[in-house]
């Protein structure tokens, strides 16, 4: 039970702290959609969407109505395409039709955003997979709200590196494609190692097959509200900083359970998981960027980084296991460039770099998110980051994630403009010292030693 001191406490993180619950995700299996009729199959996954969705946006509303609770975002993720059509599709433009099948029915429910135009080849690559990977470019350009991801490896499998490769060019494409809205297209893809199957955020949630029909996952997310309450114990040892870290944590936790276990009842479909990532705006008081300077950072980048998150995010996840039995997803903190002001500043004036960024990403929640880099970044050098971040991921047991934006026609010191939640972000520089000869080699990394365990 919630008491009326939580109560209190709560609608002042709300009113004051920036808390909100970011999104209700609905998953939704299609798997009982398949067709071997590419138009058959368009028409089941539309009637399937639209109608377990059809009240998702409403049921949001006035869970926000009733508990005063802001809820940003209601989406929705799917069974991942690559699985769905393999039957059906037989070449790109049946993967851009199912694109746009999902475009129109993300449209129709109401939501911001729907996830899981997806492939799996983590280990190797059916001609269904690359398929859909070829058709990502024209599905990102020629959609609003569809969000593509690919698992490119794991802690057990290794790195696909034909996959690493061969998304190097697709971003180069994407980009292309959609270089009068500053590559924007590229915001809505992410690959991935180690890809949870229950991410309730976008660009990269998928509706696994290990789950059930359709189930609900909420992230909530609470940056300004941590950073408040670290104001608290300026000074103090790290253990109090701990604790007071993870005791914030667990009301955040505690308001998603509320949310998801309410949207759950109203819809009448199972709670699955509430997502505790500390997940930036473009808002002055919801940075990540912040949070670490409250601790006692001069600017994010400098010593004592990588250290002060690898802090932050255990004893966000300390709090929110406390808070419920079904915490999942990605929970930890984010770290994206472009909705985070103070990663902005702290780019902008050289502080931070895609080195640091990388090395950060060995203990923060995903990995390198919404940068941006210079247009005529090679394909190849983009192979190699993805190639870097997936290995940290694998060696470490842990997701990590790529969403990299090579913006066409601007370079190093240029902004990009992406609007509303995406933000905006500067060009950084990138290594441009060449790693063509090493992606030419193909094949796959082997998995470490202890991936053998059982």
């Amino acid at each position: 039970m919630i008491n009326i001191n939580e109560v209190i406490e709560t609608n002042q993180m709300i009113e004051k702290e920036n808390l909100d619950v970011r999104t209700i995700t609905l998953g939704i299996s299609l798997l009982d959609c398949i067709s071997d009729d590419v138009n058959v199959l368009c028409r089941n996954i539309y009637k399937r969407i639209t109608q377990t969705a059809k009240n998702l946006v409403a049921v949001g509303h006035e869970i926000e109505r009733e508990y005063a609770i802001p809820i940003v975002n209601k989406r929705i993720s799917v069974t991942p395409i690559a699985l769905i059509g393999s039957s059906a599709c037989k070449s790109t433009a049946d993967y851009v039709q199912i694109a746009e099948t999902l475009d129109k029915a993300a449209r129709d429910v109401g939501v911001n955003f729907i996830g899981g135009f997806s492939a799996l080849p983590a280990k190797g690559m059916t001609s269904s997979e690359e398929l859909l990977i070829r058709s990502i470019p024209e599905a990102l350009s020629c959609t609003d709200s569809v969000c593509s991801s690919v698992n490119l490896g794991s802690t057990k499998t290794g790195i696909n590196m034909d996959a690493v490769k061969l998304m190097g060019q697709i971003i180069k494409e994407t980009a292309k494609r959609t270089a009068d809205k500053d590559s924007l297209g590229c915001a809505k893809l992410v690959v991935f190692c180690n890809a949870p199957d229950d991410n309730p955020f976008m660009a990269g949630a998928f509706h696994g097959v290990t789950e059930t029909d359709n189930v609900i996952n909420v992230g909530v997310s609470g940056p300004g509200v941590i950073n408040h309450a670290i104001q608290g114990v300026k000074g103090r040892p790290f253990g109090e900083l701990c604790d007071t870290i993870k005791k914030t944590a667990f009301k955040v936790t505690r308001l998603g359970q509320l949310v998801a276990q309410e949207a759950s009842k109203r819809l009448g479909i199972p709670y699955g998981i509430v997502d505790l990532s500390l997940a930036p705006t473009p808002a002055v008081g919801d940075s990540i960027a912040e949070i670490l300077e409250s601790m006692g950072l001069d600017k994010v980048g400098a010593p004592g980084t990588t250290a002060a998150l690898a802090l932050l995010n255990d004893a966000v996840k300390k709090g929110g296991i406390m808070a419920s039995s079904y915490v999942g997803g990605l929970s930890g903190a984010f770290i994206p460039v472009s909705e985070d002001h103070g990663m902005i500043s702290s780019a902008q004036c050289g502080c931070l770099t895609i080195e640091k960024l990388e090395a950060m990403t060995c203990v923060c929640s995903v990995g390198l998110d919404m940068i941006a880099i210079p247009g005529r970044t090679p394909a190849s050098t983009i192979s190699g980051i993805i190639a870097d971040e997936m290995a940290i991921g694998m060696i470490n047991q842990k997701t990590t994630a790529v969403r990299i934006i090579p913006v066409e026609g601007k370079g190093v010191g240029d902004m990009a403009e992406f609007g509303g939640l995406l933000g905006r972000a500067p060009i950084m520089k990138v290594n441009e010292y060449s790693c063509e000869d090493f992606i030419a080699r193909g094949g796959r990394i082997p998995a470490p030693v202890h991936s053998f365990k059982n």
